[in-house]
């Protein structure tokens, strides 16, 4: 087991290896839809020429359609199929046949319609790389039965978003969340059946996790239902392909540039799971055109941060009995400003916090900024602890895989999971571990002023780590802004006064 492993590390470095040669004249925004397009494409060629040669073999038309269709195999035209474009990988035609192989599986398969990339033919992508790259990827099975059964391609193409996000930096971890991180909300939260959302989706990692947990439990894929919405449309993309390549019905998830906040495309959707990470503290998300807004339900959101919009948004979309999981900036557990305090007051007095998770630094490829879990409860749901909020404390778990990057391993999820599972449940064998858990009332959590860091519950004293210079800076800046602005309008006053007490004496 360890060695097909090392083996299946090794041919997703050699891939990366190999597709960044392609980046010389590209961004990497553009560079990873090139590669994944490549990858993608592949699988599907894969899965079809198994089908194809089966149905050869057994006497039948292979080149019906409703046989691929009843198979839940996507039909792959002539002048898309992996062998005819390997067999012109050296001309220097090839992006253009790339880009009418995308345009033909479109039309033959309505689901990826406005999906697949086509930017095969632009004249800044090296042919010769190109082509190098398409030897490369033909060297190895990605969509056949064996390859499935093994994952290769979900493995793949995990790495590769990884890698991208790492590439791209803070742009890039806008489409990606650590693997760990997800496996720990899904874990947590446990999906096993009903409908599950993300209304700021990025690539789709919630949902294939999700989809993961059910297999892993021995449930039944067809019990869960996905929902999601994403602004970005190439991230989009990449979503629809990632759920494509493991047969994960996409079709509930929508795409619009105003995003969630300004055309929610799901309004109707009450769901079961939500899990999400927004992207933290954004000042642009037209808060001022939603004041009046029906899902503000406690309390209008200052229209210079995002956070308790997210918030708010995810508790109007639960069904009556449904949770969320959500990442979130930790400045939003202690956070005084623009009534942000009184939001996060109306949340916990009306029962919505159920649990809070400290998370560890360095967990996320995007951010510096310390951030945490919220896990919340529709209002009047029933609870085995209607009046009591959970605090973590998981700021010493995990382990460092680089000097700027750490990641959970199996035994820290594990860890966390179970103690919230005993907690929530109302299992006579949960206790508080000094320094880990602690299961604070709502009473003992207004003596405190509402502030949710967890280490003031659970009995450790604040670390120096939880000074976040990027967001103090941000809060001591619209301080300032504010009194320079008071500052003026004094000196404005002053000035007129004193020209009136001039001009008295002339």
């Amino acid at each position: 087991m360890a060695k097909a492993k090392k083996t299946t590390e090794s041919l997703e470095k050699q891939l990366f290896k190999a597709a960044d040669k392609l980046r010389n004249n590209i961004d990497a925004a553009e560079y990873k839809h090139v590669v994944l397009g490549l990858i993608f494409l592949k699988y599907i060629s894969d899965s079809f020429s198994e089908l194809y040669n089966q149905l050869i073999e057994d006497g039948f038309d292979a080149e019906d359609r409703d046989e691929y269709l009843a198979e839940n195999v996507f039909y792959v035209p002539k002048e898309a199929r992996w062998d005819f474009l390997l067999a012109n990988a050296k001309s220097p035609e090839i992006g253009v046949l790339l880009d009418t192989a995308m345009d033909t599986i479109e039309s033959e398969n309505s689901q990826l319609k406005g999906v697949l990339p086509k930017v095969y033919a632009k004249e800044n992508l090296d042919k010769a790389a190109l082509g190098g790259l398409l030897d490369i990827i033909g060297n190895i099975a990605l969509g056949d039965t064996a390859s499935k059964s093994a994952d290769v391609l979900g493995h793949v193409f995990e790495y590769f978003l990884g890698e991208f996000a790492l590439k791209e930096g803070q742009k890039g971890g806008q489409f990606y969340t650590p693997k760990s991180v997800v496996t720990l909300l899904v874990e947590m939260l446990e999906p096993y059946k009903g409908r599950v959302m993300d209304p700021c989706c990025g690539s789709g990692g919630m949902f294939v996790q999700s989809e993961k947990f059910v297999e892993e439990h021995q449930g039944k894929i067809t019990d869960i239902s996905i929902y999601g919405q994403e602004s970005n449309q190439t991230t989009w993309r990449l979503c629809k392909m990632n759920l494509s390549i493991r047969g994960i019905d996409s079709s509930m998830v929508k795409w619009n540039t105003e995003g969630s906040f300004l055309k929610n495309e799901l309004k109707d959707a009450r769901v079961d799971y939500i899990l999400a990470n927004p992207p933290f503290n954004v000042s642009d998300w037209s808060g001022e055109l939603l004041a009046e807004d029906g899902r503000w339900k406690y309390g209008t959101p200052p229209p210079g941060n995002a956070n308790y919009a997210w918030l708010q948004h995810f508790l109007f979309h639960l069904a009556p009995q449904g949770r969320a999981g959500v990442v979130l900036s930790k400045g939003a557990l202690t956070t005084t400003s623009n009534g942000e305090d009184l939001l996060r007051k109306n949340m916990v007095d009306a029962g919505t916090v159920e649990c809070i998770v400290n998370l560890p630094e360095k967990l996320f490829l995007n951010t510096g900024i310390p951030a945490c879990l919220w896990f919340l409860r529709k209002e009047g749901s029933s609870t085995a602890r209607p009046n009591e909020v959970l605090f973590i404390d998981a700021r010493d778990k995990g382990h460092l895989v680089s000097r700027k990057l750490r990641d959970f391993s199996e035994e820290d999820i594990a860890s966390i999971s179970e103690v919230y599972h005993k907690w929530r449940k109302g299992d006579d064998s949960y206790e508080d571990v000094a320094g880990f858990c602690k299961s604070a009332t709502i009473e003992e959590v207004k003596e405190l002023d509402y502030v949710l860091t967890p280490g003031r519950y659970v009995g450790l004293a604040e670390e120096e780590d939880d000074f976040n210079f990027e967001e103090r800076f941000g809060e001591l800046k619209t301080k300032l802004d504010s009194m320079i602005e008071k500052e003026s309008k004094l000196n404005t006053r002053i000035s007129s006064s004193l020209s009136k007490i001039l001009y008295g004496h002339e």
